[in-house]
């Protein structure tokens, strides 16, 4: 409960502090370079090399793919039914698919599992990157792009030039031929600073202006990622019998919100940044009451 508050204050903060303008507009900027630089890398070096890899380690990577796949199909319907431009498709794709597992997720993961479970939300996390980077790439371009043409050259220069991405892979090589035990408090220290920074970031980014006209796309947003999204990845883990911490994680991390970098990305590719900038915000709030209740249920199925 404690550490829930926490979350909550860090959020609260950062919208305290942008609303009075004490605070530079883009200073989230410069929190995110390291988070995205050092933090994030830090904590897949503190926790990768210690994961215990088995085939039901691949039931993260199942689910996350199972997200980003289900939110495409799910707009896809949802906008033939509406009449929505591709622009607007590709919009709602990009905010529903894609889940925000490491700025909200692992503060969550640590709040209500303990931090020795970010192992497992790392692989999520990761694999909700490339997913993002691929799928979310090419959906912004279709949908922002007159000509809708793929740069395969971009995409991939997007993922091997990612920090986390970096981090990730390093960690998982160089703790095959390096003993890292030496460098543990460094990356304690470093990974501590994942949670009080990422939240006070989501607060200083967080707009509600206009909701009321969007309410139909806000609410579909929503309906998929924080409900529908964590029942598939919870009938997926009863169909493979995938049981334990790692289901439980695997469901929880796919119920949380929209991901920030998915406004940076509908900024870039000219979709509509209004609808969601309002759908990250709103779903990060709504986001901290679903989670406590999903973890309820998966308390008492697991």
């Amino acid at each position: 409960m404690i550490n829930f508050v926490l979350i909550v204050v860090c959020v609260v903060a950062g919208m305290i502090f942008k609303s009075t303008k004490t605070i530079h507009p883009d200073a989230h900027k410069g929190i995110n370079t390291w988070l995205l630089y050092i933090a994030l890398p830090a904590v897949s070096f503190k926790y990768l090399p210690k994961v215990e890899w088995s085939w039901e380690m691949l039931f993260p990577i199942l689910s996350t793919v199972l997200t980003a796949i289900g939110g495409w199909a799910f707009m896809l319907l949802y906008s033939r039914i509406k009449n929505y431009s591709a622009r607007s498709r590709s919009t709602m794709e990009l905010a529903s698919g894609y889940s925000n597992t490491s700025f909200i997720g692992f503060p969550l993961i640590t709040a209500f599992y303990g931090e020795k479970y970010l192992s497992i939300a790392i692989i999520c996390d990761q694999t909700m990157f490339l997913m993002l980077s691929t799928m979310g790439i090419i959906a912004a371009l279709r949908g922002g792009s007159k000509s809708g043409k793929v740069d395969s050259k971009f995409i991939l220069k997007r993922l091997f030039t990612f920090p986390p991405f970096i981090g990730c892979i390093s960690a998982l090589i160089l703790s095959q031929f390096i003993d890292l035990h030496f460098a543990e408090p460094m990356f304690d220290k470093l990974a501590s600073t994942v949670a009080p920074l990422a939240l006070f970031s989501v607060g200083l980014q967080l707009k509600f202006n206009g909701w009321r006209k969007l309410i139909p796309q806000i609410s579909t947003s929503m309906l998929y990622k924080l409900i529908l999204t964590p029942i598939m990845v919870l009938i997926l883990a009863v169909v493979f019998g995938v049981k334990g911490d790692i289901a439980k994680i695997s469901i929880f991390e796919s119920a949380m919100p929209t991901v920030i970098t998915a406004s940076i990305i509908a900024e870039q590719y000219r979709l509509n940044t209004k609808l969601i900038n309002l759908i990250i915000g709103i779903s990060i709030l709504v986001g901290f009451v679903t989670t406590g209740i999903w973890f309820e249920i998966i308390e008492f199925l697991f």
